[in-house]
């Protein structure tokens, strides 16, 4: 038997491997930018997050690399009205500390989901759960819901018993949470060190038998520096890596015993002016100027070497949201005029900060927005640093500009407005990454509105409005959708696991 870690007289118990029925098991070593902050599936609603939880967690459904649906820990739903979804439960299914999964366990995930400052606002719309037998829930919404399935990819269930009487959720926090885990996931952790690595291996017990997967242990490392992170897949010291800079890409797609594979990405990278700490943020032209100072095609061209593409909008071409009438609008002479207008030619002072090691080249982005403000006059005291310390930094809105991306987990364009537009509320959980304060009350009813519309015709009328009133009002400064990059060596068949949500479903993945 593992043991990962004891808390409190409390063994968390991995279950023994041998035995687990995996035809040519396999190790993968893997390099990532960034680990997770956190085991916590609740703590932080982010693309870490999110990844490690697709490996230790299964959630009720998961995407299919079609953008379809396919069931993880319920294997069948039906609708019974226009408010009610029901969800078959999968049975035997165990977690990682020997418990049987029932439908409780799924009830005390949806409450705790309930309590997460981060992910409560995804479930605003779901009145209640109801627990029909140990194998049966039904999801009630408060009106018809159009995004039901969008939203139960999010509640990765937990293991109540496991969790009871220290499951508090504690962000950047050092709660049980956080440190320990039990999932049904396919994968347990066996040893891990905040930074430096994380060791993986397969649970003999995983429900789902059927998986073409063959890796029985994961070797995590994360490798900040892109270069490195480069070299060590060259030189044979890792199997896979993520991202690829596009400063590399060239160089890796000629490899002949690597493989490189993009994809259009989805994530929108933007920068928020906070209107609570910065008077001047709150006059509309001195928004409207910074966005028209910040030229986001040239940083697409020249700093993400094409790897991204120039946006005016949250949403991406293909989302119901799309505003095709919205292009980005650079234009350097009317930023100082509008600077002008608004009493402001002299300029004035701000703060920023950036992560430098969580969305691609997102130190140097950060250096060029601040080299273009000052030709407005506007100064910036610039401060970037790893993602470990930024997103701490970024609850506690500690800058006047603050670089955030964002990927709809839904893939619908008011995951986007829910939690960057929408005026901040702690209660609901919505506008909980809108560190620029912007508040429209247009803005929250149309977004409001959209998620009880299940006309997709009305819906985007309403969302493609909200994008042009956000452009209107240069409520935020959109920047690009970063396209996606991974690369492994031959015989690693990341292809057939990856998607556009970037959670790769390693608990499948085949190596050779």
């Amino acid at each position: 038997m593992i043991f990962f870690r004891s808390i409190a007289g409390a063994a968390v118990v991995a279950v023994a491997l041998a035995g687990a029925g995996l035809a040519n098991a396999k190790t993968l070593t893997m390099a990532y930018d960034a680990d997770p902050v956190s085991l916590d599936p609740h703590e932080q609603l982010s693309g870490g997050t999110l990844q490690l939880s697709h490996m230790l967690f299964d959630p009720l459904v998961r995407w299919t690399k079609a953008l379809g649906f396919e069931g993880r820990i319920a294997e069948s739903w039906e609708r019974l009205d226009a408010t009610t979804v029901r969800f078959h439960l999968r049975q035997g299914v165990k977690f990682h500390s020997g418990n049987t999964l029932t439908a409780a366990d799924v009830l005390w995930t949806f409450e705790r989901l309930q309590s997460s400052p981060d992910f409560k606002g995804i479930f605003v719309p779901f009145k209640a759960m109801n627990v029909i037998d140990d194998h049966t829930i039904d999801i009630v919404t408060d009106g018809p819901f159009p995004l039901v399935l969008h939203n139960a990819t999010y509640i990765f269930t937990m293991d109540s018993k496991f969790y009871e009487g220290r499951s508090e959720i504690v962000k950047h926090g050092d709660s049980f949470a956080s440190q320990n885990a039990s999932g049904t996931g396919p994968f347990i952790i066996t040893d891990r060190e905040q930074g430096v690595r994380i060791e993986f291996k397969r649970f003999a017990d995983y429900w789902d038998t059927a998986s073409p997967g063959n890796v029985d242990k994961i070797v995590f490392t994360p490798i900040s520096e892109a270069p490195t992170r480069v070299a060590a897949l060259l030189s044979g010291d890792v199997d896979f890596i993520a991202p690829v800079p596009p400063s590399d890409m060239a160089r890796i797609d000629a490899d002949p015993n690597v493989d490189l594979v993009t994809m259009t990405g989805t994530r929108i990278i933007t920068l928020q002016m906070n209107q609570d700490r910065v008077e001047a943020f709150k006059d509309v032209r001195v928004r409207q100027a910074i966005t028209y100072a910040i030229n986001n095609r040239g940083i697409a061209e020249k700093i993400m070497k094409g790897f991204g593409t120039a946006a005016a909008q949250m949403s991406p071409e293909g989302y119901l949201g799309y505003n095709e009438a919205l292009t980005p609008r650079f234009d350097l002479a009317k930023a100082q005029a509008l600077m002008e207008e608004a009493g402001h030619g002299d300029g004035f002072t701000i703060s920023m900060m950036c992560p430098n090691n969580r969305y691609v080249n997102d130190a140097k982005i950060c250096e060029a927005a601040a080299n273009m403000l000052a030709k407005i006059k506007i100064t910036v005291n610039l401060s970037t640093m790893p993602k470990a310390q930024y997103w701490p930094k970024y609850d506690e809105r500690a800058a006047d500009i603050m670089m955030i991306g964002w990927h709809s987990d839904t893939e619908d364009s008011a995951n986007f407005y829910e939690f960057l537009a929408m005026t901040p509320n702690a209660d609901t959980g919505r506008g909980q990454y809108n560190s620029g304060a912007y508040s429209n009350a247009e803005v929250d009813s149309l977004t409001e509105a959209s998620l009880l519309e299940t006309d997709d015709a009305k819906r985007a009328g309403m969302l493609r409005k909200i994008e042009q009133i956000l452009f209107d009002e240069a409520a935020y400064v959109p920047l690009h959708w970063q396209d996606l990059s991974w690369a492994a060596r031959k015989g690693v068949g990341i292809e057939a696991v990856i998607n556009v949500q970037n959670f790769p479903y390693l608990g499948d993945l085949v190596i050779e």
